[in-house]
């Protein structure tokens, strides 16, 4: 008390007002505002004086609160300060799965409205004043909100749609309606309706029953126990390893094909059939006859009541297999504690003994995961040569020291359900800040890092989310929860499963797709995956019954293989076939033989076009006109031999080479069109009363041979303004049908010496010639004469069209010479960068004859391979087999095409393309065939995923370390860094493919 005022007592009636005569009283107004703090501000908040005695603890949450303030700046430097919406979203998530019985959601918008719509059944159901109805409103709603309602939503707006709209919305209607029909509304319908009668039926016979109120319960839970055992050995012998320590005796040994396995898993898919009925019939409604037994619910309720049946109602439809669990934890509890008076059976309703034995189930696997996690880390610094430090030695030994500092640290990451993060991936442990289960912002599956091996994950996806289903369904891949992860191995692919969201018969997942460029760090982490799957699936052959796992303790857990319809990948060195002097002199011959039967087959189908010979001249006036124009727009200019392909038309495995190799030169990469494979025309609009003239940097480029050769050869009479061009002359068919039948006349007017068309006619394969005129049926046609394919062959006019355009091609790729053509030259021609020649310069400004030209040689280079390795062709209906098969089956083209992507995506069973390694001088095939192939599957440890995703997101928000070539992405065998951080979502992590949310139905 400050001595320049009088002293008073604290239970001085008047101490305001002679503070107010005397002046202001500064000891005294603390001691006011100590009270109203701490006593009666409390007690307004609260409610009356009960909360008066709490004085001491509000005291030391004060002084806490305050200690916990100066650490703020530093958790928050830290990372380990969670920002407000992460918080949010966590602190929701939780509420919804531990609170609600839901499960965590796969979008902030579908989570929020979710936790709404479930605590708002919560409360609800507190209000009803029948204890049946609040079973009933319990059952009800639990089961419906278990149900994957977006889907739902989704069939329903768009079965109105379909009965409002035209009938092309219809046929889309059932395209997208695959997931939910009829068939599930009724089976819903119908289990909803037993449930319904189960619980009141039960409910009734608890409440008026004489005998004993636990004898009932105890019989169920009985059938409890009995099923979980059930299930669980149903669902273990599912997979490869047992608890992934001991090997699975009943799992098929050294399954390598499709064939054998599925004749093996037989036994094993029947398992999977009894473990379906058992979860999603059996379980519920035993758990259900358990719940509506139990004396809380006989009464008026209370809110720890509402709470915790509402709940469980909810989760035994939700997650049936954990809920299953809790009762049976909660059943064993209340057999062995026969004390009626323990504070467990006194002070604790079942609702709420099962929240907190959920709440413990879930916080103590965390708690384990983590450990494993950090023991890993701990382990591998050391026994790992290359993530061996100097430093390793030191940090092991003080994790070591504080032991049990690092204990508390696993133990404060699972009770707050967040992850352990590493730093830098080094043995020193931090607690990440909570966060959603899916650890990333924004919805599933909203970027990704495009490229080119895009593709192949597009189409494999479908079939590999059908194939995940039945096995998910099965229980072939183990305890399936929100937040788990999956990594499927096949050749070079790797695809990254998250389990997003779970419910009644249904579960939500996204799938990612990672690169498949093996960097020296994806392929080491590749590498030992492969090991882990090689020796749980395909050598098995000489290992005993319940082996141990040799890989027990890695993060990657082998579950299973599930067939999948995908492209396998084979490469092949084309040594001693592209370079063979044979090979080679056939070439030709055969290139002429395959450009025929394309040149036929392009007029044959042009043809059905027309009626009749009449409408065939009408049709043709009207159409070569817009040709001519169209190869006048789109002619191209001639390419240089240094500038004539690009080097994306070369396999990806190609370097770029200098300009003067014969290699493609990357300078010509922009000018590449995806629609002329490799070559791109320069367009030249037309202007009336204008001269076409080449662009004069062209003609700065060409040398004076060039020049000379291109007045010599291409040289034609100048035309003068105004007047008209030359036209050729009408060609007298002497069949009126052969007109169906001619090419086109821009395609005859190749600068090719008269002394080339008399040498061609001596090459002329007539008898091919005929008998692929022979195999025309002309069905289109309505009148034809009998004789039709008689009067075609002896036509000689068409004949000489034919020879005239083969002439024209084979000028534009070989040139005048008739000499073998070199392996070079055949890999150029094969990519469309052929060397620029006065031949290829008309070829060029002819695009759509240019394409079947490139088209006729890359089949003719395949007939050779075949030939090759499946022996010659022994006669004309053979080779037409071939060429038919091409056309239909294969795909022969670049890998850089975008026709070879849309191969893909269209499951063309076969795709074939050439490449060349300039590092070793060999020529390389590349043969994709699609066919139904094993992937394998393994479980990855979630909280070693999710600490190494906390590690990224740390690493390059807080610490700012982006180096390319930082520690904490390099190889890691024992943990798949590398890899792990190629799953995360971008811009942090940088995955070539990422699915939307796909919903698999299990049922």
């Amino acid at each position: 008390m400050c001595p320049c005022f009088p002293s008073y007592r604290k239970d001085d009636p008047q101490p305001a007002l002679l503070s107010h005569r005397m002046g202001p009283d500064v000891p005294l107004l603390n001691d006011y505002k100590q009270e109203f703090f701490l006593k009666r501000f409390p007690q307004t908040l609260l409610g009356g004086p009960r909360f008066a005695v709490n004085t001491p603890i509000l005291e030391q949450t004060n002084q806490i609160l305050h200690i916990l303030f100066l650490f703020l700046p530093f958790l928050w430097a830290m990372g380990i300060l969670p920002p407000l919406d992460a918080l949010f979203l966590w602190g929701m998530e939780q509420l919804l799965e531990f609170g609600l019985g839901g499960s965590p959601m796969s979008s902030n918008t579908k989570l929020l409205v979710m936790f709404l719509i479930s605590a708002g059944t919560a409360i609800a159901s507190y209000f009803i004043p029948s204890p049946l109805g609040v079973i009933l409103f319990m059952t009800g709603f639990g089961f419906i909100l278990s149900l994957n309602l977006s889907e739902i939503g989704f069939a329903f707006k768009h079965t109105m749609i379909s009965h409002l709209a035209s009938s092309k919305a219809k046929n889309a209607h059932r395209a997208l309606r695959l997931q939910f029909g009829w068939r599930e509304f009724i089976f819903y319908v119908t289990v909803l309706a037993f449930a319904l009668t189960e619980v009141s039926l039960l409910h009734q016979f608890a409440g008026s029953s004489s005998s004993s109120q636990g004898r009932p319960q105890a019989i169920a839970s009985y059938i409890l126990i009995l099923l979980l055992v059930m299930m669980w050995i149903l669902r273990e012998i599912q997979r490869v390893y047992l608890f992934g320590v001991f090997r699975n005796p009943f799992y098929p040994k050294d399954v390598r094909t499709v064939a054998v396995f599925m004749e093996k898993q037989r036994r094993l898919m029947k398992v999977g059939v009894v473990r379906r009925i058992l979860l999603t019939l059996v379980s519920p409604f035993a758990m259900i006859a358990f719940l509506s037994l139990d004396h809380s619910l006989q009464n008026l309720h209370s809110v720890s009541v509402s709470i915790g049946f509402t709940r469980m109602f909810r989760m035994v439809w939700q997650n049936t297999e954990n809920a299953l669990l809790d009762m049976v934890v909660v059943s064993a509890a209340q057999m062995m504690v026969v004390d009626p008076d323990l504070w467990w059976n006194r002070s604790i309703d079942t609702g709420i003994k099962l929240l907190l034995v959920g709440l413990l189930r879930d916080r103590l696997l965390q708690f384990l995961s983590k450990l494993h996690f950090a023991m890993a880390i701990l382990l591998t610094s050391w026994t790992e040569k290359k993530q061996r430090r100097r430093s390793s030695a030191a940090l092991i030994a003080l994790n070591v020291a504080f032991f049990p500092v690092l204990l508390a640290l696993v133990a404060v990451s699972a009770l707050l359900s967040s992850p352990l993060l590493p730093l830098f991936t080094l043995p020193v442990f931090l607690v990440g800040f909570p966060r959603p289960l899916r650890s990333w912002p924004g919805p599933a599956g909203g970027a990704a890092c495009v490229c080119p091996d895009t593709v192949y994950y597009r189409q494999l996806v479908p079939g590999l989310a059908a194939a995940l289903q039945a096995a998910l369904a099965a229980g072939g891949l183990g305890l399936s929860l929100p937040g788990s992860h999956y990594l499927c191995r096949f050749q070079d692919r790797l695809m990254w499963i998250l389990v997003l969201e779970k419910g009644f018969t249904y579960c939500g997942v996204n799938i990612k797709g990672l690169e498949l460029q093996e960097t020296s760090c994806h392929a080491a982490e590749a590498h030992r995956v492969d090991e882990i799957f090689e020796m749980a699936f395909e050598h098995q052959e000489h290992t005993r019954i319940l082996s141990p796992n040799p890989h027990f303790g890695h993060i990657l857990t082998p579950c299973t293989v599930v067939p999948v319809r995908l492209y396998s990948d084979a490469r092949n060195v084309l040594s001693g076939i592209i370079d063979s002097h044979e090979n080679l002199k056939h070439l030709k011959d055969d290139f002429v033989k395959v450009l025929v039967w394309m040149l036929v087959q392009y007029c044959y189908k042009k043809s059905k076009t027309w009626e009749s010979p009449g409408s065939a001249n009408r049709n043709k006036q009207e159409s070569f006109p817009e040709n001519q124009h169209s190869g006048a727009v789109k002619g191209c200019r001639a390419l240089r031999e240094e500038d004539s392909f690009s080097v994306d038309t070369v396999e990806d495995w190609t370097d770029d080479s200098d300009i003067f190799d014969f290699e493609p030169s990357s300078r010509t990469r922009d000018r590449k069109d995806a629609g002329h494979l490799g070559l791109t025309p320069k367009v030249h609009l037309s202007i009336p009363g204008s001269i076409e003239t080449q662009s004069q940097d062209f003609l700065q480029e060409m040398s004076p041979e060039d020049k000379l050769n291109r007045t010599v050869v291409l040289g034609l009479p100048a035309v003068d303004k105004g007047k008209q061009p030359e036209v050729l002359p009408r060609v007298e068919f002497s069949c009126s049908y052969s007109e169906l039948l001619s090419i086109p006349e821009e395609w005859r007017t190749a600068p090719v010496p008269s002394s080339k068309v008399s040498e061609m006619r001596q090459r002329f394969p007539e008898e091919w010639y005929h008998f692929v005129l022979s195999q025309l049926d002309f069905f289109h046609l309505q009148e034809k004469p009998s004789s039709l394919l008689t009067e075609l062959m002896e036509d000689q006019a068409l004949k000489e069209l034919y020879i005239l355009g083969v002439l024209s091609c084979c000028f534009g790729l070989f040139g005048l010479d008739n000499a073998v053509p070199a392996p070079r030259h055949v890999f150029r021609a094969y990519t469309g960068g052929i060397p620029w020649s006065a031949g290829l310069d008309w070829l060029t400004g002819k695009p759509e004859l240019f394409q079947l030209a490139l088209k006729a040689f890359r089949y003719t280079f395949k007939l050779m391979l075949d030939k090759a390795s499946l022996g010659p062709v022994e006669n004309f209906r053979e080779l037409v087999n071939y060429l038919e098969g091409y056309e239909s089956d294969w795909y022969i083209g670049l890998v850089s095409d975008l026709e070879w992507q849309q191969a893909v995506l269209q499951e063309k069973p076969y795709l074939f393309s050439l490449g060349h390694d300039p590092s070793m001088g060999i020529y390389t095939g590349r043969v994709l065939t699609l066919q139904e192939l094993l992937v394998q599957v393994g479980k990855l440890n979630a909280e070693a995923v999710r600490g190494q995703w906390a590690n990224l997101s740390w690493e390059l928000l807080y610490a700012t370390n982006d180096d390319e070539e930082r520690y904490s992405i390099q190889a890691h065998p024992a943990l798949l860094r590398n890899l792990t951080v190629q799953a995360a979502d971008p811009p942090l992590g940088y995955p070539v493919y990422s699915s939307q949310l796909l919903q698999l139905p299990l049922f």
